[in-house]
C-alpha cells in the first residue's frame, strides 16, 4: 500500500469518525430535543449543556474530543510510522483536520454539525501538546473570567494559529493548517459574533428553553 493511499484512507476514516455526533447520540440517550431545532441549533457540547444540562454537555464534550484524538492516533497506526516521524506527523495533521471537518459538516446528519471546538482542541493537543496547552489555558481563563464560551473558543484557535509561527519552524504547511482550523472555528461562530456585537450573547450557565 502506497504512502499516499494510506494518507487518503486516514483522511476518509477521520472524516467519517468526525461525522459521528456525540451531541446527537447523547440527545437520543437522554431523550432530549432535536439539537438542530433548539438553542444555537448546534450539535456541540455547549448547546447540549444549555438544553440538557451539564451531565450530557460534558459527555458530549469528551466524546467529541475523544474522536479527535482517535482520528490522529488511527492515522499514525494506518501509516505504520513512529510518533515523531515526519510522515506520521503529517498524517495526524491531515486526519485531525478532516475529523474537525466531519464534526462541523457531518455526512450522517445532512452536513449540519457543531462548531468543532472540543474536536479541534483535542487535535491540536495531540499534534502540538505544549502550544495547545497554552492556548487551552488561555481559553479556560477567559471563560472563567468573562463566562463567554464562544470568546474563549475563538481565542484558543486564534492564539494557536499565532503560536504556529513560532513552533512550526518555518514550515508553511503547519502554519496553513493552524490557520485553516482557526478560520473554520471562527466561521462556525458567526452567529455568536453577531450576538456579541449586539450584547445578546449567552454566558456560561445560561440554559435554553426547549419548549
Amino acid at each position: 500500500m502506497s504512502e499516499t493511499f494510506k494518507l487518503i484512507v486516514s483522511c476518509i476514516l477521520a472524516y467519517l469518525l468526525g461525522s459521528v455526533s456525540g451531541g446527537i447520540i447523547f440527545s437520543k440517550i437522554g431523550h432530549g430535543p432535536d439539537l438542530h431545532t433548539v438553542g444555537s441549533k448546534s450539535t456541540g457540547a455547549s448547546n447540549v449543556q444549555r438544553t440538557m444540562g451539564w451531565k450530557y454537555g460534558l459527555l458530549t464534550f469528551f466524546f467529541d474530543a475523544g474522536k479527535g484524538l482517535l482520528a490522529c492516533w488511527l492515522a499514525q497506526l494506518i501509516t505504520g510510522t513512529a510518533y515523531d516521524s515526519p510522515l506520521c506527523n503529517f498524517a495526524s495533521l491531515l486526519a485531525g483536520l478532516f475529523c474537525v471537518i466531519g464534526h462541523n459538516w457531518p455526512v450522517f446528519f445532512r452536513f449540519h454539525g457543531g462548531k468543532g471546538v472540543a474536536t479541534t482542541g483535542a487535535v491540536i493537543l495531540y499534534c502540538f501538546p505544549v502550544w495547545a496547552l497554552i492556548s487551552i489555558a488561555l481559553t479556560i481563563t477567559v471563560i472563567a473570567v468573562f463566562r463567554y464560551i464562544s470568546v474563549g473558543s475563538m481565542l484558543m484557535v486564534i492564539s494557536f494559529a499565532v503560536f504556529s509561527v513560532f513552533y512550526a519552524g518555518g514550515n508553511l504547511c503547519i502554519i496553513i493548517w493552524a490557520v485553516i482550523l482557526a478560520v473554520m472555528c471562527i466561521a462556525r461562530h458567526h452567529a455568536n459574533i453577531n450576538r456579541l456585537l449586539h450584547g445578546t450573547e449567552n454566558k456560561l450557565g445560561h440554559k435554553f428553553k426547549t419548549n
